[in-house]
């Protein structure tokens, strides 16, 4: 049963598993090219655009291999977690195509957005501190009182099992990759990337984007240990959570590189994508860009995919509009 299993049991055997179980509930999204972007960092950047999946983010993928994995009695109490947001929402959506109940615990500072979106599936919220400790304690009281299955946002085997298959269909969309970067919080979609990776393109690199304000990733792995930072502040809102055991365990032993962008970095690459490529992402997902911009040495001349992970923006409070 995947809810025993731990990060390192995963193989990718799982992955092709979970990707036959959640067909029917997600978008095989599209990559994008742009050559803008290219000419501007001497690399060939093929963008995988998870802000178009279901529910707007890639956590749909691993929410609904947790859902649809569930048996008839494990679910009948429904599903809950903690999240910023984007696991919140995609948790709410795929219990409400099961048509099970669905509890969240999110911080009072998320996105409007983002709780209109967990409201309108269907997901039934109970606001905290926007800490990691108000996080788990709260989380806690409506465990308990639900008595629902705990679905983590990223330290969950059957998560990242399906956040593993949307690099599973990158590999089928571009041929000839030398790198892959995405975003890390607590490194759900990364250790999916890991894990699919490591199986099918071994020689394939893997870097890890973070905020220089969360940049607790980055200092774990060069400290060798998970290193928690309990209330970052950044923009970035989908990655202010650290790394836990299973992630920790994918990020320590297949991760090429965690690079860093500081806040108006990522402010700047988020325009510009927005500007030149004509689509919708938020804040967290322009960490990867920034910290290529940033680093344009380590990228220039490879072909590299970039996961565009979610676009659930409040256009209300847009980064670059101030007053």
């Amino acid at each position: 049963m995947l809810d025993t299993l731990t990060g390192p049991d995963l193989t990718i055997d799982h992955v092709r598993a979970a990707h036959e179980r959640i067909k029917p509930y997600i978008h095989r999204t599209p990559v994008l090219t742009s050559t803008y972007f290219n000419e501007l960092t001497g690399a060939e950047l093929f963008f995988k655009c998870e802000n178009f999946q279901k529910a707007g983010a890639f956590k749909v993928r691993g929410a609904s291999n947790a859902v649809f994995g569930l048996s008839d009695a494990m679910a009948e109490k429904g599903v809950a977690t903690h999240s910023s947001g984007n696991h919140a929402l995609s948790l709410s959506y795929a219990a409400g195509r099961r048509g099970i109940p669905c509890h969240v615990v999110m911080p009072r500072t998320a996105p409007e957005a983002k709780k209109a979106a967990v409201r309108g599936y269907g997901g039934i919220i109970t606001e905290c501190e926007p800490s990691t400790t108000s996080r788990e304690a709260v989380f806690a009281e409506v465990q308990e009182a639900t008595g629902a299955e705990f679905v983590h946002p990223y330290n969950d085997p059957r998560v990242i099992a399906g956040q593993a298959t949307c690099s599973l269909e990158l590999l089928e969309q571009v041929e000839n990759m030398d790198a892959v970067i995405a975003p890390i919080g607590g490194g759900g979609m990364i250790s999916g990337t890991c894990l699919t990776l490591s199986n099918l393109a071994p020689q394939m690199e893997i870097y890890a984007a973070e905020p220089d304000q969360a940049d607790d990733a980055a200092r774990s792995f060069r400290a060798g240990h998970i290193i928690a930072d309990d209330a970052p502040v950044t923009i970035a809102d989908g990655l202010k959570v650290p790394l836990k055991e299973n992630t920790w365990h994918f990020v320590s032993s297949f991760v090429t590189d965690v690079l860093t962008a500081s806040e108006q970095e990522i402010i700047d690459a988020m325009k510009l994508t927005w500007e030149r490529m004509k689509i919708v992402m938020e804040p967290s997902c322009a960490v990867p860009m920034a910290t290529i911009l940033r680093n344009p040495e380590v990228f220039r001349g490879k072909r590299v995919g970039v996961v565009i992970t979610g676009g659930n923006v409040d256009l209300d409070k847009l980064p670059w509009i101030t007053g």
